[in-house]
């Protein structure tokens, strides 16, 4: 944060800041388009899920250099004291077009748009990217682990595990997202509105004399929401043995109570802890498993028929587990030309896989039988989604591979296709009240339901169509010769 209240604009690239002198000191701030995109589906996976587009947004309104903060670019002496002054009142003034947060995404596609001038584009860059791929990864992880869950509780357990506060917070707002029902975060339940959830630690059993004298002292304290950690010692001969015993006691005053396992075989254990719990006459205690899970073990207990009401999830699902980083990237997609005209941009590389797409687009996602099977980026004037570009109901179309390559299908459009990108910001200000997390939550679940099953799936996932317009692979064709011409 700065001094007054704002969200520093040193939070980017140092890069971004000599480009953006170069292009004031060159009198280049002209109008641009930059997309952000990403390359790969994380963990294997056939999908992603696009979030933070909250949080990029309000911090992309507050983002400002204080005092302090051009003092510490002069120091540095390598900007110039009239650019110091330019920056002084640095706004985003720009419009911003994005994808709906809590949308199941695809690589190759834009996420989102910045439509504003080079130097505006070129200092966001570091904010967009830091939110939105690391957002993005913990949502993707969550709906993961939420589909293994078949629709079983799914609580975030990772504070003590995620990369710093901010990183804390940000990772429990994109698991809800995701599919979390709850957060042991306390902090995020206040900030976001998200339900505070935890049971104890093994700390609590271990400070009394006794197991028991602990699960009764808790049970007193919260005789409504009362969960015993039973593995601190001997979880069969000791933990659900002293859980019942207490549970008697709730069991008289109306109450009901559940057990938690932290370690060991979670399939055997559960199996007969529930065995335990039943035999007992506590038919309607639940059974709460954590203990470093991710979407394959969650799978795995699941199609086993392992007896477990509630998932405790952390270190794998706010840390992104055996994926590090979301993929996404930042490109150039239009400038203005001397008329001030946009003119298609396009980076060209020996990987073809890093031959950007280019020009100004709309995503358009094709339905047939209520079921999405492709997306289609088409080029758009950005004129409230009204593209040059449009696709048709009732016209039998070529719809090309993104790498402009011969791959292609055909298809005669059957329901009217649906634009995915929507203008956000417009000249600097919203358009549009934030919605509810829980609404974007709802959007994940809906936008899932609307996949056939194998995209969804673990192992080989079916890959989803993302493919292009004929008159956009001209245009990348057309932009890819010029660039060898002049080689």
């Amino acid at each position: 944060m700065t001094g007054d209240g704002g969200v520093s604009a040193l939070f980017t690239d140092f890069y971004s800041l000599t480009m953006a002198q170069g292009y004031w000191k060159n009198r280049m701030n002209s109008r641009a388009v930059f997309e952000m995109f990403f390359r790969r589906q994380p963990f294997g996976g056939g999908f992603s899920i696009f979030a933070g587009l909250e949080t990029v947004l309000q911090k992309l309104l507050a983002f400002s250099f204080s005092k302090d903060d051009l003092a510490y670019l002069e120091s540095l002496d390598f900007f110039e004291d009239a650019f110091l002054e330019y920056l002084e009142n640095f706004r985003f003034t720009g419009s911003i077009w994005a994808m709906d947060e809590g949308s199941v995404v695809f690589p190759q596609e834009p996420l989102i748009r910045v439509d504003s001038n080079f130097i505006e584009c070129q200092i966001v860059e570091g904010l967009i990217l830091n939110t939105l791929n690391f957002q993005s990864l913990i949502a993707t992880k969550t709906a993961r682990v939420s589909l293994a869950a078949e629709g079983g509780p799914l609580m975030e357990f990772g504070l003590r595990r995620a990369q710093g506060a901010d990183g804390a917070l940000s990772a429990s707002r994109a698991a809800f997202i995701g599919g979390a029902t709850g957060t042991s975060n306390v902090l995020a339940g206040r900030e976001y509105g998200i339900p505070v959830l935890g049971t104890m630690a093994h700390a609590w059993v271990m400070s009394f004399p006794r197991e028991e004298d602990a699960f009764r002292a808790y049970a007193e304290l919260y005789p409504d929401k009362t969960v015993f950690l039973i593995d601190t010692y001997d979880t069969l001969k000791s933990g659900v043995v002293n859980a019942v015993k207490v549970g008697k006691e709730l069991a008289a005053r109306g109450k009901n109570f559940g057990v938690r396992l932290d370690s060991g075989d979670m399939h055997y254990l559960s199996v007969e802890v529930r065995r335990f719990l039943d035999e007992a006459g506590f038919s309607r205690a639940t059974i709460t498993v954590s203990n470093d899970l991710d979407e394959s073990i969650v799978e795995t207990l699941v199609k086993a028929g392992a007896p477990i009401d509630f998932w405790g999830v952390g270190t794998q699902m706010v840390t992104g587990g055996s994926d590090a980083a979301f993929t996404g990237v930042y490109k150039l997609a239009a400038k203005a030309g001397g008329d001030g005209v946009l003119v298609p941009a396009i980076k060209f590389s020996d990987n073809p896989e890093k031959t950007t797409n280019p020009g100004v687009k709309q995503v358009w996602r094709l339905r047939s039988g209520g079921l999405a099977f492709a997306d289609i980026l088409a080029l758009d004037n950005g004129n409230e989604g009204e593209g040059d570009d449009i696709l048709e109901p009732g016209k039998r179309c070529a719809f090309w591979h993104p790498q402009a390559d011969y791959r292609r299908f055909y298809h005669t459009l059957e329901e009217a296709p649906e634009s995915l990108l929507k203008k956000r910001i417009e000249n600097g200000s919203l358009t549009e009240p934030f919605p509810p997390l829980d609404e974007i939550s709802a959007r994940r679940r809906a936008g899932l339901e609307g996949f056939d099953q194998s995209y969804k799936r673990f192992l080989n996932p079916h890959i989803y169509k993302v493919s292009m317009t004929e008159k956009l692979r001209t245009l990348k064709l057309n932009l890819i010769k010029n660039c060898l011409g002049e080689l």
